[in-house]
């Protein structure tokens, strides 16, 4: 990505990557690492990655937190805006907004899942995605398909999950490009997509619903298959 954002091509995105560091001597390292390796003086955004604990809210926002390496970053120039990432469950989303309140400080954007299931299930829709919008906040919203898990259910198509996340309040809706049919099948949603009645919305609901209340087809809530920081704790840098 460094060597193709070089040049003219720099101006013309918006960049954004993530960190693991917990500690402030971490976060800035990362910050730097990335920095380098994107061969650029500035990210757009930079975001604290996987907050999935309920002690990542008090290390990030802690003395010598990661939070004061940010801080630090964008009032030089380094980074632009300020955002969390995470999967697991709302509440630890809730609490890194209550802490970033304590400590006088306003997050940019939250990226999380919105699906067709999650509103059954540890819903971040209903939980988390009301108070982002109270409090203008940019919603990145992520794994509209579930990392594929969805589409098995056959509750819906692609475009359907993609439309659904698009419908909500949602600022960007990430999805994946790694082959040439899904780069395709993501073209094809944003151009066909249109707002959909509030009965469009619940009839596919209702429909997600069977499948949706036990969590099976969102594993990156009730599994740690997607947890790469528990893989590598030594990412955070608090141990």
């Amino acid at each position: 990505m460094g060597e193709a954002l070089k040049g003219e091509y720099r101006h013309r995105a918006f960049l954004m990557t993530k960190i693991d560091g917990r500690t402030k001597a971490a976060a800035a390292l990362q910050i730097d690492e990335s920095l380098a390796r994107l061969q650029t003086d500035h990210l757009d955004l930079l975001q604290f990655h996987e907050t999935i604990r309920y002690t990542d809210p008090d290390h990030i926002f802690g003395q010598g937190g990661a939070i004061e390496a940010a801080a630090e970053a964008k009032k030089a120039g380094k980074v632009r805006f300020i955002g969390f990432t995470g999967h697991k469950t709302p509440d630890v989303h809730l609490k890194m907004l209550q802490a970033a309140d304590a400590y006088g400080f306003s997050f940019d954007t939250v990226q999380m899942p919105l699906n067709v299931m999650d509103p059954h299930f540890n819903s971040f829709q209903t939980q988390v995605l009301p108070q982002l919008v109270e409090r203008r906040i940019g919603v990145l919203g992520m794994k509209s398909m579930g990392d594929g898990k969805i589409l098995m259910s056959k509750v819906a198509t692609g475009i359907e999950c993609l439309h659904y996340a698009m419908n909500l309040p949602t600022s960007v809706v990430i999805t994946g490009c790694e082959r040439e049919n899904v780069l395709l099948q993501a073209l094809k949603a944003a151009r066909t997509f249109k707002p959909m009645t509030v009965q469009a919305a619940q009839a596919l609901l209702d429909r997600s619903k069977p499948f949706g209340e036990t969590g099976k087809y969102e594993v990156f809530k009730t599994t740690d298959k997607h947890d790469s920081t528990s893989k590598h704790p030594e990412w955070l840098g608090t141990t």
